[in-house]
């Protein structure tokens, strides 16, 4: 579909788990082995136009049929790491969340409840054949969820900017990349930094959930942070910039050392930045 593929879908980014080869059982081990030995595999924009191609449908598949048999593959050291899609999964998971992001006119207009409905029933039956069943990819729209950037440290960003690298109009690339122990390790620093130091809220008990998402991985995985589509989002000058995960470290050594002015700053240049990008949210 020409028409389709050619149209950018922004405004998401991902938080996303490669496991090894060997944290697969068979026959789906095999499957991945010759999926990477491909060397092509669809981008994270196709993904998204997949899925939004079933919301333009009448009336609406707000949750594809089949699950998806593709993934997103890296190699890491000699070894060929993969992170499933799972879109099926993923469907039914983000139908459970819009009842709170949407009003309910909108979401019924944009998913009427009899498509919901079925949705949550196949959800049903599908869970009680797969109860331990969790996705390889988490996503936000809009922004990065500070909690994400705990995961990660300023040395492991990689950002490349618009047009570099082969291929015309080639898009600007953020992300994170960093292997599965240390992402756990700063979790449970973060963790304990902020218990010691504030009351339980929101970026404790988001912690806590991510922290668990994490467990269920091989630990020898790579957890990677993409800005996806945000990237066609938001201007050059603020992806060059943006340097969240040194913000988030430095405000947390900061209430590690006692230093609460130290921490306000970090944390008031995180919400500055990320109110601007929710401000275009707004606009659009």
């Amino acid at each position: 579909m020409p028409a389709v593929s050619s149209v950018l879908v922004p405004y998401a980014s991902y938080l996303r788990v490669y496991e090894p080869l060997a944290a697969f059982p068979e026959p789906e081990r095999g499957h991945w082995a010759r999926y990477a030995r491909r060397g092509t595999a669809p981008t994270a924009q196709d993904e998204l136009r997949r899925s939004l191609v079933g919301l333009l449908a009448t009336p609406p598949v707000a949750v594809p049929v089949q699950e998806s048999a593709d993934a997103f593959v890296v190699e890491v050291d000699g070894v060929v790491c993969v992170c499933p899609w799972r879109t099926r999964l993923r469907g039914w998971l983000a139908l459970e969340e819009l009842p709170g992001t949407l009003p309910p006119a909108v979401l019924d207009a944009a998913v009427p409840p009899v498509v919901r409905g079925q949705a949550e029933a196949d959800y049903e039956r599908w869970r009680e054949r797969n109860p331990d069943a969790r996705p390889w990819i988490r996503t936000s729209v809009w922004q990065v969820p500070v909690r994400w950037f705990a995961l990660f440290s300023d040395e492991e960003r990689e950002y490349v900017a618009a047009g570099s690298g082969p291929g015309p109009g080639k898009a600007p690339v953020l992300r994170y990349r960093t292997p599965m122990v240390q992402a756990r390790r700063r979790v449970a620093r973060a963790l304990k930094t902020l218990r010691e130091s504030l009351d339980e809220g929101p970026l404790t008990e988001g912690l806590v959930d991510v922290g668990r998402w994490l467990e269920e991985f091989h630990p020898r995985s790579l957890v990677e942070l993409d800005y996806g589509g945000l990237v066609h989002a938001l201007p050059e000058e603020f992806l060059a910039e943006d340097r969240s995960a040194a913000d988030v470290a430095a405000g947390i050594a900061a209430l590690r050392a006692g230093d609460g002015a130290a921490a306000g700053e970090a944390y008031e240049r995180l919400t500055e930045r990320w109110r601007a990008v929710r401000d275009r949210q707004r606009a659009n």
